[in-house]
């Protein structure tokens, strides 16, 4: 865990955001978004999936398949997917470069913990594109974690650019968060902080923020559109899962017991343990 002088290391957290699967009806349109956009590169293809990332390292797979029913926005599934970048300056370069290629966005806030801008791909999941600040402006007198959602500072930001363009998905880029959409807060607490693990980071009317070694959230669930829903519907395009890198093997180990314990199925296999959350959304852990 990093000082409150410094940025986030993410690498040092007990849990953090590997590559996010997205089941798409048109793979060639949602692949072109993604590389356009976000400078995101392919890394490899077999058939109908492609997987995108920065260098060698996956963050985003795609899954084509035409038959599927469109995403429903009112289903628990996918918020946001969260891409963070290393820098404030390569946040302000992608932005001047999603000006450029008049990309519509549909949102920007200043949180406290980070600066972030918002937008959808081609069929509606929704992604943000964010820039930490340092540890020390994300707590309160008592040291809790204060998050908001105020007006950003657009020009501002753009000055930290320095003049420099944007050059694509910077190799040290990561997936910084998952924001789903969930039926019931309580049930997704009892699933991600008394299953998983993680801790309760902040708490707002309708979302839990759930982090691990300090971090503001690297998995976050709210009611917002999706209140009661139920497990999501089979054939659907959105979410299909969501990768967990655990530092510790032996947190899978005690995972896998308290999943056991709740009654949640789960599948042990080399590469680490799958299981899904109470609305259907797959987990897989991986040391």
């Amino acid at each position: 865990m990093t000082t409150a002088t410094h940025f986030f290391d993410m690498t040092t957290a007990p849990m953090r955001i590997g590559a996010v699967r997205l089941k798409v009806r048109d793979l060639d349109a949602v692949s072109a978004f993604y590389q356009r956009v976000l400078g995101l590169v392919p890394v490899a293809t077999d058939g109908d999936r492609i997987t995108f990332g920065t260098g060698d390292v996956p963050l985003l797979e795609l899954q084509g398949d035409p038959d599927l029913s469109p995403l429903d926005p009112r289903q628990a599934g996918l918020f946001h997917t969260a891409f963070l970048m290393p820098t404030r300056s390569d946040l302000a370069r992608w932005v001047g470069h999603a000006a450029e290629a008049r990309v519509p966005l549909q949102g920007a806030s200043d949180h406290l913990v980070s600066e972030a801008l918002y937008l959808v791909d081609p069929e509606g999941n929704g992604i943000e594109v964010y820039a930490d600040r340092p540890v020390s402006a994300w707590h309160g007198d008592d040291g809790e974690i204060r998050m908001s959602t105020d007006p950003l500072d657009l020009q501002d930001l753009l000055q930290s650019a320095e003049g420099t363009e944007w050059s694509g998905f910077p190799e040290d880029g990561s997936i910084g968060h998952v924001h789903l959409q969930v039926g019931d807060t309580g049930e997704a607490d009892r699933f991600y902080r008394d299953v998983l693990g993680l801790d309760i980071s902040a708490s707002y009317p309708g979302a839990s923020f759930y982090g691990s070694g300090g971090y503001h959230h690297q998995l976050a669930g709210n009611i917002w559109n999706s209140r009661r829903a139920g497990k999501r519907p089979e054939g659907m395009a959105g979410l299909d899962s969501v990768e967990i890198i655990v530092q510790n093997a032996g947190d899978i180990t005690g995972i896998a017991a308290r999943a056991e314990s709740a009654d949640i199925a789960s599948t042990r296999t080399a590469d680490g343990l799958t299981l899904n959350d109470p609305w259907g959304t797959g987990i897989t852990l991986r040391n």
